[in-house]
């Protein structure tokens, strides 16, 4: 069937207001790959209101990040990761700008901290602009940016899991599973990555990433917790107690909470 100007142009229209935010700039993303960085990146920690990257310890005080907040691992020979968390339904946090789009992202990786060469991470967006809010699936390997999952949906209170798998230094997969849907989405990375990893960390993070090279406004994501924690280390299953805790704190106000157990991370907004 031949479609008419008008009746084309209704159909992109339509198909453009579906569209989530973060899944236009994501595709805005990849046409723009050859010319400059992307718009949604995951990041390495920060220090606090630097682009200084933070470098962990296996201290036990809490640290402080401009972008993480959660529980690093820090190590040797961690290969697996994987967390399941309820999404939560984002909210404006006092004082927004209720025309501005706030967001905050769950996600489970290895390496990003003390590897400072790559990240493989899969998680999920949750964003609010005004009333509207949206949800988005991803995969990284960074310095790369973020991709979109297709195939699955996201909604608030769907439990969801998450699970990254190096085979070596340059490959592996990612995987988004709803439990809550029976929908579960993996991304292969089969080597041509444009950093290695270490196998130094494992992390359980809620992030405040970064669009157009500047972190988003952060949103109200009441609680994260991200439960049967685990990481594969040297063949041996571990959890995240002893882990390193990060907190998010921009200017001087701290922004999250974050406690640990033998197999849970807990990441609350304040």
């Amino acid at each position: 069937m031949k479609l008419s100007t008008t009746t084309l142009s209704s159909i992109l229209m339509a198909t453009s207001a579906l569209a989530a935010p973060l899944t236009e700039a994501r595709r805005e993303a990849r046409a723009l790959r050859a010319r400059g960085p992307s718009n949604r990146a995951s990041h390495p920690p920060y220090k606090v209101d630097t682009t200084e990257l933070l470098t962990l310890t296996n201290e036990t005080q809490v640290e402080y990040s401009s972008n993480w907040a959660g529980a690093v691992l820090i190590g040797t020979g961690y290969t697996a990761v994987t967390g399941e968390f309820t999404v939560p339904t984002p909210s404006l946090p006092t004082g927004a700008n209720r025309y501005s789009q706030y967001c905050a992202s769950a996600w489970v990786g290895i390496d990003g901290d003390t590897c400072g060469t790559a990240i493989l991470q899969t998680g999920v967006d949750f964003c609010i602009q005004g009333s509207s809010v949206s949800f988005d699936a991803w995969y990284e390997w960074y310095p790369d940016y973020a991709y979109d999952f297709s195939g699955i949906s996201i909604s608030a209170g769907d439990t969801i899991r998450v699970t990254v798998d190096a085979t070596t230094l340059t490959a592996g997969t990612a995987t988004v599973e709803n439990l809550s849907t029976g929908q579960s989405v993996t991304h292969t990375f089969t080597g041509g990555v444009d950093g290695d990893l270490c196998e130094y960390n494992a992390e359980w993070i809620v992030e405040d990433f970064e669009s157009n090279g500047e972190l988003v406004p952060f949103a109200d994501f009441g609680t994260v917790t991200f439960t049967s924690a685990e990481a594969t280390q040297n063949g041996r299953t571990v959890g995240p107690s002893g882990a390193t805790l990060i907190d998010i704190q921009q200017g001087r106000s701290v922004l999250t909470d974050v406690s640990v157990s033998s197999d849970s991370v807990t990441v609350s907004y304040v």
